[in-house]
Protein backbone atom coordinates (compact mmCIF):
# COMPACT_ATOMS: atom_id res chain seq x y z
CA UNK A 1 0.00 0.00 0.00
CA UNK A 2 1.24 3.49 -0.88
CA UNK A 3 0.79 6.49 1.39
CA UNK A 4 -0.68 9.77 0.12
CA UNK A 5 -1.01 13.06 1.98
CA UNK A 6 -3.74 15.50 1.06
CA UNK A 7 -4.32 19.12 2.07
CA UNK A 8 -7.16 21.53 1.44
CA UNK A 9 -9.58 24.06 2.91
CA UNK A 10 -12.90 23.57 4.67
CA UNK A 11 -15.97 25.70 3.92
CA UNK A 12 -15.06 27.91 6.88
CA UNK A 13 -11.54 28.46 5.54
CA UNK A 14 -9.73 26.16 7.98
CA UNK A 15 -6.73 24.18 6.74
CA UNK A 16 -7.32 20.45 6.36
CA UNK A 17 -4.56 17.85 6.17
CA UNK A 18 -4.61 14.08 6.35
CA UNK A 19 -3.28 10.90 4.78
CA UNK A 20 -4.72 7.80 3.14
CA UNK A 21 -3.32 4.45 2.05
CA UNK A 22 -4.12 3.09 -1.40
CA UNK A 23 -2.56 0.81 -4.04
CA UNK A 24 -2.49 3.61 -6.65
CA UNK A 25 -2.91 7.37 -7.05
CA UNK A 26 -6.31 6.88 -8.70
CA UNK A 27 -7.56 4.79 -5.76
CA UNK A 28 -6.20 7.40 -3.35
CA UNK A 29 -8.03 10.17 -5.24
CA UNK A 30 -11.31 8.25 -4.90
CA UNK A 31 -10.83 7.79 -1.15
CA UNK A 32 -9.94 11.44 -0.69
CA UNK A 33 -13.04 12.45 -2.67
CA UNK A 34 -15.21 10.35 -0.35
CA UNK A 35 -13.64 12.08 2.67
CA UNK A 36 -14.13 15.45 0.98
CA UNK A 37 -17.84 14.80 0.48
CA UNK A 38 -18.27 13.54 4.04
CA UNK A 39 -16.45 16.41 5.76
CA UNK A 40 -17.12 19.27 3.32
CA UNK A 41 -13.63 20.40 2.30
CA UNK A 42 -11.94 21.23 -0.98
CA UNK A 43 -8.81 19.24 -1.87
CA UNK A 44 -5.91 21.40 -3.09
CA UNK A 45 -2.86 19.12 -3.11
CA UNK A 46 -2.18 15.37 -3.06
CA UNK A 47 1.39 14.16 -2.47
CA UNK A 48 2.75 10.62 -2.43
CA UNK A 49 5.28 9.56 0.16
CA UNK A 50 8.35 8.43 -1.77
CA UNK A 51 11.80 7.13 -0.96
CA UNK A 52 14.65 9.56 -1.69
CA UNK A 53 18.33 8.72 -1.97
CA UNK A 54 20.66 11.35 -0.57
CA UNK A 55 24.36 12.11 -0.55
CA UNK A 56 25.56 14.51 2.18
CA UNK A 57 28.77 15.74 3.73
CA UNK A 58 29.20 15.39 7.48
CA UNK A 59 30.77 18.30 9.45
CA UNK A 60 33.82 16.04 9.84
CA UNK A 61 34.16 15.96 6.05
CA UNK A 62 32.94 12.39 5.63
CA UNK A 63 30.62 11.66 2.69
CA UNK A 64 27.48 9.78 3.76
CA UNK A 65 24.85 8.13 1.56
CA UNK A 66 21.43 6.92 2.65
CA UNK A 67 17.69 6.81 2.03
CA UNK A 68 14.79 8.76 3.54
CA UNK A 69 11.04 8.63 3.02
CA UNK A 70 9.27 11.95 2.54
CA UNK A 71 6.47 13.63 0.62
CA UNK A 72 8.80 15.98 -1.25
CA UNK A 73 12.46 16.68 -1.93
CA UNK A 74 12.23 19.88 0.14
CA UNK A 75 11.28 17.87 3.25
CA UNK A 76 14.39 15.71 2.88
CA UNK A 77 16.63 18.76 2.45
CA UNK A 78 15.13 20.45 5.51
CA UNK A 79 15.50 17.32 7.68
CA UNK A 80 19.13 16.79 6.65
CA UNK A 81 20.11 20.42 7.13
CA UNK A 82 18.57 20.41 10.62
CA UNK A 83 21.08 17.68 11.44
CA UNK A 84 23.92 19.94 10.33
CA UNK A 85 24.62 17.98 7.12
CA UNK A 86 25.55 19.60 3.82
CA UNK A 87 23.34 18.25 1.03
CA UNK A 88 25.27 17.25 -2.09
CA UNK A 89 22.64 15.32 -4.08
CA UNK A 90 19.08 14.04 -3.67
CA UNK A 91 17.17 11.84 -6.11
CA UNK A 92 13.97 9.81 -6.10
CA UNK A 93 14.41 6.08 -5.73
CA UNK A 94 12.65 4.34 -8.60
CA UNK A 95 11.62 0.71 -8.31
CA UNK A 96 9.57 -1.05 -10.96
CA UNK A 97 8.84 -4.06 -8.75
CA UNK A 98 7.90 -4.00 -5.09
CA UNK A 99 9.72 -7.04 -3.73
CA UNK A 100 8.16 -8.93 -0.88
CA UNK A 101 10.54 -10.21 1.82
CA UNK A 102 11.17 -13.98 1.74
CA UNK A 103 8.92 -15.95 4.06
CA UNK A 104 11.92 -17.25 6.04
CA UNK A 105 13.09 -13.69 6.80
CA UNK A 106 9.57 -12.65 7.80
CA UNK A 107 9.22 -15.65 10.11
CA UNK A 108 12.60 -14.84 11.68
CA UNK A 109 11.59 -11.20 12.25
CA UNK A 110 8.37 -12.13 14.07
CA UNK A 111 9.99 -15.01 15.99
CA UNK A 112 12.91 -12.87 17.24
CA UNK A 113 10.48 -10.10 18.19
CA UNK A 114 8.36 -12.57 20.17
CA UNK A 115 11.41 -13.98 21.98
CA UNK A 116 12.72 -10.54 22.94
CA UNK A 117 9.27 -9.36 24.03
CA UNK A 118 9.10 -12.30 26.42
CA UNK A 119 12.36 -11.02 27.90
CA UNK A 120 10.57 -7.69 28.45
CA UNK A 121 12.62 -5.61 26.01
CA UNK A 122 10.97 -2.42 24.78
CA UNK A 123 9.53 -2.76 21.28
CA UNK A 124 11.34 0.31 19.90
CA UNK A 125 14.60 -1.18 21.15
CA UNK A 126 13.75 -4.48 19.47
CA UNK A 127 13.13 -2.72 16.16
CA UNK A 128 16.47 -0.89 16.40
CA UNK A 129 18.27 -4.18 17.00
CA UNK A 130 16.52 -5.89 14.10
CA UNK A 131 17.28 -3.03 11.69
CA UNK A 132 21.01 -3.74 12.04
CA UNK A 133 20.56 -7.53 12.10
CA UNK A 134 18.23 -7.93 9.07
CA UNK A 135 20.01 -8.64 5.78
CA UNK A 136 17.01 -8.41 3.44
CA UNK A 137 16.72 -4.84 2.13
CA UNK A 138 12.94 -4.70 1.72
CA UNK A 139 12.31 -6.08 5.22
CA UNK A 140 14.94 -3.79 6.72
CA UNK A 141 13.18 -0.81 5.12
CA UNK A 142 9.83 -1.98 6.52
CA UNK A 143 11.30 -2.25 10.04
CA UNK A 144 12.93 1.17 9.68
CA UNK A 145 9.60 2.72 8.60
CA UNK A 146 7.76 1.01 11.46
CA UNK A 147 10.26 2.35 13.96
CA UNK A 148 9.95 5.86 12.54
CA UNK A 149 6.13 5.81 12.47
CA UNK A 150 5.76 4.41 16.00
CA UNK A 151 8.20 6.98 17.39
CA UNK A 152 6.22 9.68 15.59
CA UNK A 153 3.01 8.68 17.35
CA UNK A 154 1.29 6.89 14.45
CA UNK A 155 -1.40 4.44 15.53
CA UNK A 156 0.19 0.92 15.68
CA UNK A 157 -2.56 -0.70 13.61
CA UNK A 158 -2.20 1.95 10.93
CA UNK A 159 1.60 1.71 10.99
CA UNK A 160 1.58 -2.07 10.43
CA UNK A 161 -1.31 -2.17 7.95
CA UNK A 162 0.58 0.30 5.79
CA UNK A 163 3.04 -2.53 5.11
CA UNK A 164 0.52 -5.32 4.48
CA UNK A 165 1.91 -5.73 0.93
CA UNK A 166 5.24 -6.82 2.47
CA UNK A 167 4.12 -8.50 5.70
CA UNK A 168 0.87 -10.01 4.48
CA UNK A 169 -2.59 -8.76 5.40
CA UNK A 170 -3.14 -11.10 8.34
CA UNK A 171 0.38 -10.70 9.74
CA UNK A 172 0.15 -6.91 9.56
CA UNK A 173 -3.25 -6.99 11.26
CA UNK A 174 -2.07 -9.28 14.06
CA UNK A 175 1.14 -7.35 14.75
CA UNK A 176 -0.71 -4.02 14.72
CA UNK A 177 -3.29 -5.44 17.10
CA UNK A 178 -0.51 -6.79 19.33
CA UNK A 179 1.34 -3.46 19.41
CA UNK A 180 -1.79 -1.71 20.67
CA UNK A 181 -2.80 -4.39 23.20
CA UNK A 182 -1.62 -5.44 26.62
CA UNK A 183 -0.58 -9.00 25.67
CA UNK A 184 1.97 -8.08 23.02
CA UNK A 185 4.34 -11.00 23.66
CA UNK A 186 1.52 -13.56 23.49
CA UNK A 187 0.14 -12.25 20.20
CA UNK A 188 3.59 -12.02 18.62
CA UNK A 189 4.20 -15.62 19.73
CA UNK A 190 0.90 -16.73 18.16
CA UNK A 191 1.70 -14.87 14.93
CA UNK A 192 5.19 -16.41 14.82
CA UNK A 193 3.74 -19.87 15.25
CA UNK A 194 1.16 -19.17 12.56
CA UNK A 195 3.85 -18.05 10.11
CA UNK A 196 6.04 -21.05 10.93
CA UNK A 197 3.17 -23.45 10.32
CA UNK A 198 2.21 -21.62 7.12
CA UNK A 199 5.79 -21.89 5.86
CA UNK A 200 5.91 -25.55 6.83
CA UNK A 201 2.54 -26.09 5.13
CA UNK A 202 3.84 -24.50 1.93
CA UNK A 203 6.93 -26.71 1.95
CA UNK A 204 4.81 -29.81 2.62
CA UNK A 205 2.49 -29.03 -0.29
CA UNK A 206 5.49 -28.38 -2.51
CA UNK A 207 7.00 -31.73 -1.55
CA UNK A 208 3.71 -33.59 -1.85
CA UNK A 209 2.32 -32.09 -5.05
CA UNK A 210 4.44 -29.53 -6.88
CA UNK A 211 7.79 -31.35 -7.00
CA UNK A 212 6.32 -34.70 -8.19
CA UNK A 213 4.13 -32.86 -10.73
CA UNK A 214 7.11 -31.03 -12.22
CA UNK A 215 9.18 -34.24 -12.23
CA UNK A 216 6.45 -36.15 -14.04
CA UNK A 217 5.91 -33.30 -16.53
CA UNK A 218 9.61 -33.21 -17.43
CA UNK A 219 9.75 -37.00 -17.68
CA UNK A 220 6.69 -37.15 -19.97
CA UNK A 221 8.17 -34.37 -22.15
CA UNK A 222 11.43 -36.30 -22.48
CA UNK A 223 9.49 -39.51 -23.22
CA UNK A 224 7.42 -37.89 -25.97
CA UNK A 225 10.50 -36.23 -27.51
CA UNK A 226 12.32 -39.59 -27.54
CA UNK A 227 9.35 -41.45 -29.05
CA UNK A 228 8.43 -38.76 -31.59
CA UNK A 229 11.89 -37.62 -32.69
CA UNK A 230 14.83 -39.84 -31.61
CA UNK A 231 13.40 -43.32 -32.35
CA UNK A 232 11.83 -42.34 -35.73
CA UNK A 233 15.11 -40.68 -36.77
CA UNK A 234 16.94 -43.96 -36.25
CA UNK A 235 14.20 -46.23 -37.63
CA UNK A 236 13.53 -44.12 -40.74
CA UNK A 237 16.90 -45.24 -42.14
CA UNK A 238 15.40 -48.68 -42.67
CA UNK A 239 12.24 -47.48 -44.41
CA UNK A 240 14.13 -47.33 -47.71
CA UNK A 241 14.60 -51.07 -47.47
CA UNK A 242 12.03 -53.80 -47.30
CA UNK A 243 12.77 -54.40 -43.65
CA UNK A 244 10.14 -55.55 -41.19
CA UNK A 245 9.78 -52.89 -38.45
CA UNK A 246 8.97 -54.16 -34.89
CA UNK A 247 5.56 -53.30 -33.43
CA UNK A 248 6.56 -50.65 -30.88
CA UNK A 249 8.92 -48.96 -33.34
CA UNK A 250 6.16 -48.95 -35.97
CA UNK A 251 3.81 -47.31 -33.42
CA UNK A 252 6.50 -44.71 -32.69
CA UNK A 253 6.76 -43.94 -36.43
CA UNK A 254 2.98 -43.55 -36.68
CA UNK A 255 2.97 -41.20 -33.68
CA UNK A 256 5.77 -39.14 -35.22
CA UNK A 257 3.88 -38.92 -38.52
CA UNK A 258 0.76 -37.72 -36.69
CA UNK A 259 2.75 -35.04 -34.86
CA UNK A 260 4.31 -33.91 -38.14
CA UNK A 261 0.82 -33.11 -39.41
CA UNK A 262 -0.85 -31.93 -36.19
CA UNK A 263 2.07 -30.91 -33.95
CA UNK A 264 1.68 -27.12 -34.23
CA UNK A 265 -2.07 -27.30 -33.67
CA UNK A 266 -1.55 -29.53 -30.66
CA UNK A 267 1.07 -27.18 -29.22
CA UNK A 268 -1.17 -24.14 -29.84
CA UNK A 269 -4.21 -25.76 -28.18
CA UNK A 270 -2.15 -26.86 -25.15
CA UNK A 271 -0.59 -23.38 -24.81
CA UNK A 272 -4.00 -21.65 -25.03
CA UNK A 273 -5.53 -24.04 -22.49
CA UNK A 274 -2.56 -23.48 -20.16
CA UNK A 275 -2.81 -19.68 -20.39
CA UNK A 276 -6.60 -19.74 -19.93
CA UNK A 277 -6.19 -22.08 -16.96
CA UNK A 278 -3.63 -19.77 -15.32
CA UNK A 279 -5.84 -16.70 -15.85
CA UNK A 280 -8.92 -18.48 -14.52
CA UNK A 281 -6.91 -19.80 -11.56
CA UNK A 282 -5.95 -16.25 -10.62
CA UNK A 283 -9.52 -14.97 -10.80
CA UNK A 284 -11.81 -14.98 -7.77
CA UNK A 285 -14.09 -17.67 -9.18
CA UNK A 286 -11.12 -19.72 -10.31
CA UNK A 287 -9.52 -19.67 -6.88
CA UNK A 288 -12.87 -20.55 -5.32
CA UNK A 289 -13.25 -23.55 -7.65
CA UNK A 290 -9.66 -24.76 -7.13
CA UNK A 291 -9.72 -24.40 -3.34
CA UNK A 292 -13.15 -26.04 -3.14
CA UNK A 293 -12.01 -29.16 -4.97
CA UNK A 294 -8.47 -29.15 -3.57
CA UNK A 295 -9.73 -30.24 -0.16
CA UNK A 296 -11.79 -32.97 -1.86
CA UNK A 297 -8.86 -34.62 -3.61
CA UNK A 298 -8.38 -38.27 -2.69
CA UNK A 299 -5.74 -38.95 -0.07
CA UNK A 300 -4.12 -35.48 0.02
CA UNK A 301 -7.37 -33.45 0.20
CA UNK A 302 -8.30 -34.29 3.82
CA UNK A 303 -4.78 -33.35 4.93
CA UNK A 304 -4.98 -29.95 3.23
CA UNK A 305 -8.42 -29.42 4.77
CA UNK A 306 -7.16 -30.20 8.28
CA UNK A 307 -4.16 -27.90 7.80
CA UNK A 308 -6.56 -25.08 6.91
CA UNK A 309 -8.67 -25.84 9.97
CA UNK A 310 -5.57 -25.92 12.17
CA UNK A 311 -4.73 -22.36 11.11
CA UNK A 312 -8.36 -21.31 11.65
CA UNK A 313 -8.40 -22.76 15.19
CA UNK A 314 -5.05 -21.24 16.11
CA UNK A 315 -6.05 -17.73 15.00
CA UNK A 316 -9.52 -18.11 16.53
CA UNK A 317 -8.03 -19.12 19.88
CA UNK A 318 -5.86 -15.99 19.94
CA UNK A 319 -8.56 -13.49 18.99
CA UNK A 320 -11.69 -14.99 20.58
CA UNK A 321 -12.98 -12.89 23.45
CA UNK A 322 -16.48 -14.22 24.10
CA UNK A 323 -18.06 -10.87 23.20
CA UNK A 324 -20.55 -10.01 20.48
CA UNK A 325 -17.73 -8.92 18.14
CA UNK A 326 -16.67 -12.47 17.34
CA UNK A 327 -18.05 -12.35 13.81
CA UNK A 328 -14.96 -10.26 13.03
CA UNK A 329 -12.83 -12.98 14.61
CA UNK A 330 -14.49 -15.51 12.29
CA UNK A 331 -13.66 -13.40 9.25
CA UNK A 332 -10.02 -12.89 10.24
CA UNK A 333 -9.50 -16.56 11.09
CA UNK A 334 -11.06 -17.62 7.77
CA UNK A 335 -8.85 -15.20 5.82
CA UNK A 336 -5.77 -16.54 7.61
CA UNK A 337 -6.36 -20.09 6.30
CA UNK A 338 -5.54 -19.05 2.73
CA UNK A 339 -8.40 -21.22 1.43
CA UNK A 340 -10.78 -19.05 -0.60
CA UNK A 341 -13.63 -21.57 -0.43
CA UNK A 342 -13.49 -21.88 3.36
CA UNK A 343 -13.27 -18.09 3.66
CA UNK A 344 -16.26 -17.60 1.35
CA UNK A 345 -18.43 -20.09 3.25
CA UNK A 346 -17.63 -18.48 6.60
CA UNK A 347 -18.31 -14.96 5.31
CA UNK A 348 -21.47 -15.86 3.37
CA UNK A 349 -23.05 -18.35 5.80
CA UNK A 350 -21.51 -18.35 9.27
CA UNK A 351 -21.09 -14.61 9.83
CA UNK A 352 -24.55 -13.60 8.46
CA UNK A 353 -26.17 -16.20 10.71
CA UNK A 354 -24.34 -14.83 13.73
CA UNK A 355 -25.20 -11.21 12.90
CA UNK A 356 -28.69 -11.28 11.40
CA UNK A 357 -30.30 -14.35 12.95
CA UNK A 358 -28.57 -14.27 16.29
CA UNK A 359 -27.40 -17.88 15.99
CA UNK A 360 -24.69 -19.10 18.32
CA UNK A 361 -21.17 -19.79 17.15
CA UNK A 362 -21.59 -23.58 16.94
CA UNK A 363 -24.80 -23.56 14.85
CA UNK A 364 -23.36 -20.96 12.51
CA UNK A 365 -20.14 -22.93 12.02
CA UNK A 366 -22.05 -26.16 11.40
CA UNK A 367 -24.23 -24.50 8.74
CA UNK A 368 -21.20 -23.51 6.63
CA UNK A 369 -20.37 -27.14 5.80
CA UNK A 370 -16.60 -26.64 5.88
CA UNK A 371 -15.89 -27.60 9.51
CA UNK A 372 -15.36 -31.26 10.36
CA UNK A 373 -17.74 -33.07 12.77
CA UNK A 374 -14.99 -33.68 15.35
CA UNK A 375 -14.16 -29.99 15.45
CA UNK A 376 -17.85 -29.04 15.79
CA UNK A 377 -18.29 -31.53 18.64
CA UNK A 378 -15.24 -30.21 20.50
CA UNK A 379 -16.39 -26.60 20.06
CA UNK A 380 -19.86 -27.55 21.29
CA UNK A 381 -18.49 -29.09 24.49
CA UNK A 382 -16.28 -26.04 24.96
CA UNK A 383 -19.30 -23.77 24.50
CA UNK A 384 -21.23 -25.64 27.18
CA UNK A 385 -18.37 -25.27 29.68
CA UNK A 386 -17.40 -21.72 28.67
CA UNK A 387 -14.09 -22.83 27.17
CA UNK A 388 -14.42 -22.23 23.41
CA UNK A 389 -11.03 -20.58 23.29
CA UNK A 390 -9.36 -23.55 24.98
CA UNK A 391 -11.22 -25.93 22.66
CA UNK A 392 -9.92 -24.07 19.62
CA UNK A 393 -6.36 -24.24 20.92
CA UNK A 394 -6.71 -27.98 21.63
CA UNK A 395 -8.05 -28.65 18.13
CA UNK A 396 -5.20 -26.64 16.59
CA UNK A 397 -2.63 -28.72 18.49
CA UNK A 398 -4.46 -31.96 17.59
CA UNK A 399 -4.62 -31.14 13.87
CA UNK A 400 -0.96 -30.08 13.92
CA UNK A 401 0.17 -33.41 15.34
CA UNK A 402 -2.11 -35.41 13.03
CA UNK A 403 -1.15 -33.59 9.83
CA UNK A 404 2.57 -33.75 10.65
CA UNK A 405 2.41 -37.53 10.92
CA UNK A 406 0.17 -38.11 7.92
CA UNK A 407 1.90 -35.58 5.67
CA UNK A 408 5.19 -37.44 5.96
CA UNK A 409 3.44 -40.66 4.90
CA UNK A 410 1.63 -38.86 2.06
CA UNK A 411 4.85 -37.33 0.74
CA UNK A 412 6.62 -40.68 0.76
CA UNK A 413 3.66 -42.39 -0.97
CA UNK A 414 3.48 -39.76 -3.70
CA UNK A 415 7.25 -39.96 -4.23
CA UNK A 416 6.98 -43.76 -4.51
CA UNK A 417 4.17 -43.52 -7.09
CA UNK A 418 6.17 -40.93 -9.03
CA UNK A 419 9.23 -43.19 -9.02
CA UNK A 420 7.11 -46.13 -10.27
CA UNK A 421 5.65 -44.08 -13.14
CA UNK A 422 9.12 -42.85 -14.13
CA UNK A 423 10.43 -46.42 -13.99
CA UNK A 424 7.64 -47.60 -16.31
CA UNK A 425 8.39 -44.82 -18.82
CA UNK A 426 12.12 -45.56 -18.72
CA UNK A 427 11.35 -49.27 -19.19
CA UNK A 428 9.23 -48.52 -22.27
CA UNK A 429 12.00 -46.36 -23.71
CA UNK A 430 14.51 -49.16 -23.10
CA UNK A 431 12.30 -51.70 -24.90
CA UNK A 432 11.70 -49.43 -27.90
CA UNK A 433 15.40 -48.57 -28.12
CA UNK A 434 16.33 -52.23 -27.93
CA UNK A 435 13.84 -53.04 -30.72
CA UNK A 436 15.32 -50.37 -32.97
CA UNK A 437 18.85 -51.52 -32.24
CA UNK A 438 18.01 -55.13 -33.17
CA UNK A 439 16.69 -54.28 -36.65
CA UNK A 440 19.00 -56.14 -39.07
CA UNK A 441 18.32 -55.75 -42.78
CA UNK A 442 19.43 -58.72 -44.83
CA UNK A 443 21.80 -58.50 -47.77
CA UNK A 444 18.96 -59.13 -50.20
CA UNK A 445 16.97 -56.23 -48.66
CA UNK A 446 19.89 -53.88 -49.29
CA UNK A 447 20.59 -55.19 -52.82
CA UNK A 448 16.96 -54.98 -54.00
CA UNK A 449 16.04 -51.73 -52.25
CA UNK A 450 15.06 -48.81 -54.53
CA UNK A 451 18.02 -46.54 -55.22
Amino acid sequence: MREFRFSGLSLSGDAIRGSVYAPSRRAAAKRIQVLSNQHDFETELVEERRTYRYKVRHPSGQIVRGEQKAYSRAEVVEALERLGLQVIAISKKTSLVSRRPPSTDLVMFVRLSANMLRRRLAFDEILNLLITDTTNRSLRQVIRDLSSDLRGGVDPKQAFMKHQHALGKFTAYMLGLAASSGNMAEMFEATARYLERKDEFRKSVRSAMITPAVTLAVTFAAFIWFIVYIIPSMASLFLEYNVEIPTLTRMSLSTAAWFDVNGWWTFLVVAVLLIVGILLGRSTRGKLFIHKHMIRLPYIGPLLHKMNLEVFCRVFSVLYSGSSENHDVMKIAAEATGNTYLEERVKSVTVPMMMARGADVIAAMEASGVFLPMMIARFRSGSETGGIRESAEEMADFYERETNLKMETAVETIKTVTAIVISILVGLLTIVTAESALIQPSASDIMFSPS
